[in-house]
């Protein structure tokens, strides 16, 4: 299945599901969808939290097909589900954004580590959540982002169990990769960053770690849902995370060397 096609089986309610797995070659996307009078300040959250925050592209105010994400794309309806903040609350999950939609609205399209994991299983490195078909655990953690305006909070990470042999050669595959999150952030001890219990992830779904696993941490792209708690907005629009939007970008054309 191409991207195009898969976007266009969620545009019509065939597909809701996570998309860990799914269009292996291709970028995936996380999406933060605010209006005008706050893209400034997101824009200097993103630049200042590159790990969690690396930008595939932004849009102009109103702006609902990003060319540069895919043919025949539309933001509205093309990603499997939507969280809406307001105040800073999550008040909704749907699957279309065309009620909500304003003229001032500015996209934030966001690297994915899901991208990053075709490479990974190329290599041979086993992922339990994408044999389980279950979505990838997410924590937050006590990392602190660097604010700015009213973005704040704490990083998120995705966590994939690994032995020490695949983890090392997982550091030298996604080390390559800063637009999809790059290198781990933490592997090891949870607790160094503020997880107490590895089994109860806040975001997503819990997979075992075998005695011979450690557990290896990326930044995630859901950090901005914790930032957008802290900053209390009337109206912010995200993907439910896991729920990613998949775009026509390779991602063997996003590797830094």
């Amino acid at each position: 299945m191409t991207p195009l096609e898969l976007r266009q089986q969620v545009r019509s309610g065939a597909f809701r599901q996570p998309t860990a797995g799914y269009c292996g070659p291709y970028a995936q996307a996380n999406l933060v969808i605010l209006p005008q009078a706050h893209a400034h300040d997101f824009l200097l959250f993103s630049q200042r939290n590159q790990r969690a925050c690396p930008l595939l592209a932004v849009g102009e105010p109103g702006q609902w097909n990003l060319p540069r994400l895919g043919a025949d794309l539309d933001i509205r309806s093309d990603t499997p589900g939507y969280n809406i903040y307001r105040e800073g609350q999550l008040t909704e999950q749907t699957y279309a954004l065309h009620e909500v939609w304003r003229d001032d609205m500015v996209v934030f399209a966001i690297g994915c580590s899901f991208s990053f994991e075709h490479m990974l299983l190329e290599a041979g490195i086993r992922l339990r959540h994408v044999e389980q078909r279950r979505n990838v655990a997410m924590f937050c953690t006590n990392i602190r982002n660097h604010p700015a305006g009213p973005f704040a909070g704490e990083m998120v990470v995705s966590m994939r169990p690994m032995k020490a042999v695949d983890a090392i050669r997982a550091i030298q595959i996604t080390s390559r990769y800063p637009a999809v999150h790059g290198a781990p952030v933490h592997l090891g001890d949870p607790r160094l960053i503020g997880i107490a219990d590895i089994m109860q992830p806040d975001y997503g779904d819990a997979v075992e770690i075998m005695p011979d696993e450690i557990p290896v941490f990326w930044a995630c792209g859901v950090t901005p849902q914790e930032a957008i708690r802290h900053a209390r907005l009337p109206l912010v629009v995200t993907h439910q995370p896991g729920y990613m939007l998949v775009t026509d970008i390779l991602n063997s054309s996003l590797a830094a060397f």
